[in-house]
């Protein structure tokens, strides 16, 4: 009995190894795969029945079915060709039209190159004893200007020299500001010495400025006793206000009517109510190069030249402040050529002598001032005399507010007595701002310089 329990035991296990040796091998080898719809031959891994050598299975050539879509998408992603494992922090080159675009590792980053912004370019005519109160002028423009300026200077031989070497004076960090050119007095149409005369020693020489300056396009022209409070570059900027057919602009010669002078006195045509102030007029010469004017001497046109003498000797007997009165004649009859800018844009003693009547200066402050009369050296009109003295007697490389803007207020508690010197902020404010804007360029400019030691 116990042998037979041995037997049984040892077939069983030798039962269980059978069927564990079975379906470990089944599981090694892989299924054959056979298209739906047809049945593969049989194979043989064995020799033939008939003793002879095995047989291959052969298969009839089957049209390849139309797969399920699952199938589909997975086949064409195993279709897809592998992405390429880049390296962390490296790009891979570019291909195909843009492989011409790759810059080599020996070529340096190629720059922006900036066209620099134009010259601003400034008139003024000076003879007699007009070199002072010139250069006084100059400085004023130079101190608080942001872009480069050309400085047109026409003046008497005799000082010709005077201008070059006062010029050339001014230390480095200012003359790099601007370039000058000297020129003699001269005119292109009628009598020279008629037209010298003219109200005051050269000052007719502004209306052929577009005759002889031909290469400039557009100019900024001052009497000499003008004094900038703020950059040119401000006034410049109304350039781009002109619209299609005016090309020049000039300031009211009064704001009330009833007190002007031309609405009162004038025996010519005059341009609107008040006439206009030619001491700051700034200019779109190629514009005037090319127009022609309606006048009252022919029924056609005119050009600049053309007209000017002709002009002259019709009105000669009646004009009074000489080429300030031709210039409201021209523009009389051109009214759409004429851009009028705001009075705080040539401030005079007129604005606050009899009370203050130019709006725009008390709101804005004064951006250039014009000291006609003489005010600047006689005591009529102290305010106008203290600002004249005070960048006079500033040097370059001082502190604007400790050498200019302080003096300045103490200056003005001298002047309260005078209708002019009781609204000092008209005075001030304009300044002000713009000694401040300096202030902070210039420590702007020190950091950059600092930063990059």
């Amino acid at each position: 009995m116990k042998l037979y329990c041995k037997v049984v035991a040892l077939a069983l296990c030798l039962g269980i190894l059978l069927l564990l040796y079975l379906f470990v091998g089944n599981a090694d080898e892989p299924p054959l795969k056979v298209a739906k719809g047809h049945r593969s031959a049989p194979a043989s891994s064995g020799p033939g029945a008939d003793g002879g050598p095995a047989l291959r299975p052969h298969f009839r050539p089957v049209p390849p079915a139309a797969a399920e879509p699952e199938e589909e998408e997975a086949a064409q992603v195993s279709r897809r060709e592998p992405r390429l494992h880049r390296k962390p922090g490296k790009r891979s080159a570019p291909r195909g039209k843009f492989a011409s675009l790759r810059r080599p590792k020996d070529q340096k980053p190629s720059t922006v190159q900036l066209s620099s912004p134009p010259w601003m370019h400034l008139a003024v005519v000076a003879c007699g004893d007009r070199l002072e109160e010139t250069l006084i002028m100059l400085k004023s423009a130079v101190l608080f200007s942001n872009r480069k300026l050309k400085f047109h200077i026409f003046a008497e031989d005799s000082l010709m020299p005077e201008f070059e070497r006062k010029l050339q004076d001014w230390p480095p960090s200012y003359t790099k500001k601007f370039e000058h050119h000297v020129y003699p007095i001269a005119f292109s149409v009628g009598n020279a010495l008629e037209w010298k005369k003219l109200f005051k020693p050269c000052a007719a020489q502004r209306l052929f400025l577009p005759m002889i300056l031909k290469d400039v396009d557009s100019l900024l022209y001052v009497d000499t006793d003008v004094l900038f409070l703020r950059p040119i570059d401000d006034i410049w900027d109304f350039l781009k206000a002109f619209n299609s057919t005016q090309l020049a602009a000039m300031a009211p010669e009064h704001e009330i009517p009833k007190i002007g002078w031309y609405s009162r006195f004038a025996r010519h045509p005059y341009y609107g109510m008040t006439g206009v102030n030619s001491g700051v007029m700034l200019m779109n010469l190629t514009r005037i190069r090319n127009a022609e004017f309606k006048n009252s001497m022919i029924p056609t046109g005119l050009t600049w030249e053309e007209m000017l003498y002709p002009l002259y000797q019709k009105y000669k007997n009646y004009i009074t402040w000489g080429d300030q009165d031709l210039l409201n004649i021209i523009f009389s009859f051109n009214p759409e050529c004429l851009y009028l800018f705001p009075c705080q844009w040539n401030y005079r003693p007129d604005h606050c002598m009899y009370g203050s009547n130019c709006k725009g200066a008390e709101e804005e402050g004064i951006s250039i001032l014009h000291g006609n009369r003489g005010v600047y050296h006689d005591d009529k009109q102290p305010t106008f005399k203290a600002l004249f003295e005070v960048i006079r007697d500033f040097s370059f490389e001082d502190n604007l507010f400790q050498s200019m803007y302080y003096p300045l207020q103490s200056k003005f508690l001298d002047t309260v007595h005078t209708l002019c010197g009781r609204i000092p902020q008209v005075f001030l404010k304009q300044i002000e701002m713009t000694m401040k804007k300096v202030y902070e360029n210039r420590v702007v400019i020190q950091i950059g310089a600092n930063l990059r030691l």
